[in-house]
């Protein structure tokens, strides 16, 4: 789907030349452009950070743990009630 100048929006930077020369180099040996490399290999470390911090990786012991407790959870204690009860008067109040 091809995206309008409104689509698209701005990114600048002030980098030392020795770095603009190293992607500039880099981005050659890809075939793209300057601004495409950037783009793409911020793109790609973002995705990269975003599945690290927003995935959660199990084992497959911990992931049958969890499956096993979702089925069959353990019955509340009395701690656990209480606090219930604290919450549902705090956040009533």
């Amino acid at each position: 789907m091809p995206t309008t100048l409104d689509d698209k929006a701005r990114i600048t930077a002030r980098v030392p030349a020795a770095l603009r020369d190293t992607l500039e180099q880099a981005a050659q040996l890809q075939g793209a452009t300057l601004n495409q490399f950037v783009v793409r290999s911020a793109f790609a470390e973002a995705q990269r950070i975003l599945e690290r911090e927003t995935v959660i990786r199990l084992s497959q012991w911990d992931a049958q743990r969890v499956f096993a407790l979702l089925e069959a959870p353990p019955e509340a204690t009395r701690a656990l009630k209480e606090a219930a009860q604290s919450y549902r008067r705090q956040v009533r109040a």
